[in-house]
């Protein structure tokens, strides 16, 4: 395939410009449905820009229904067939009463996501949570790299409950809060903070780990109402539900 793309101009949008140029590829038909798209590392080159912000484009892109990704393989452009993207208009970033109902979206969707994923994770989904967590703690707190391996996190858990519903709507709404905590500023640098939200990482990994479903969706509700209170939120508890999965 021969593919018109060129570096990116720099500012704080990069993903967006990415996603976007990766995008108008795939309408102008030189990416077509089940093309595998270049790697990360091949894509990062291309634009200029680092893995973290290529990362970015492609979970946005997912979002949107635009490609699919599976581990180990790489992503690759979506087919008509494929399930509707599901797109999240969450308003301008200082909207707080639009941020406060998406992260109460996120903890009904993702506490249980946790409680299913308690019950069917594999080996290959724990490397995966777990690779993401030493990528957070090798980042700076907030910075693009600690979102970027967080997302990973969240979506890592997603994609243990084996449900691709699941997986599409929270790829949407962990894209909205990611991006309005870039455009906001919201997350300071804070050793503190790092250690306390890597700490609330670990008991959910763990609790998933172990396979008990209760410790599971404890430890994420505790997590999404802790980081909304981080971002100046107070969000409802989200913590219910069945013990099955």
């Amino acid at each position: 395939m021969s593919l018109k793309l060129d570096k990116v101009s720099r500012g704080p949008h990069l993903s967006t410009l990415v996603a976007s140029s990766i995008s108008r590829e795939i309408a102008q038909g030189r990416l077509t449905p089940g093309d595998q798209l270049p790697t990360e590392q091949q894509l990062a080159q291309t634009f200029g820009v680092s893995r973290n912000i290529v990362r970015e484009a492609i979970a946005r892109l997912r979002s949107e229904g635009l490609v699919w990704s599976q581990q180990g393989r790489g992503a690759f452009v979506a087919t008509k067939s494929d399930a509707p993207a599901l797109k999240l208009d969450l308003g301008p970033a200082q909207d707080t009463t639009a941020f406060a109902s998406l992260f109460e979206l996120r903890g009904l969707l993702e506490v249980e996501a946790a409680a299913l994923a308690a019950g069917r994770r594999g080996t290959a989904d724990l490397d995966a949570m777990s690779r993401a967590l030493v990528e957070m703690g090798q980042a700076a707190y907030g910075s693009r790299a600690w979102l970027a391996a967080d997302l990973a996190f969240h979506q890592a858990i997603a994609s243990a409950t084996r449900n691709d519903y699941i997986m599409q709507c929270l790829a949407a709404v962990s894209e909205r809060v990611r991006d309005s905590i870039l455009a906001s500023g919201h997350h300071r640098a804070s050793d503190e903070l790092a250690e306390a939200t890597l700490g609330e990482h670990q008991d959910i990994l763990s609790a998933i780990g172990a396979e008990d479903h209760r410790a599971a969706r404890h430890a994420m509700a505790r997590h999404l109402k802790n980081a909304a209170g981080r971002v100046g939120l107070d969000v409802p508890d989200n913590e219910g539900g069945s013990d099955g999965g």
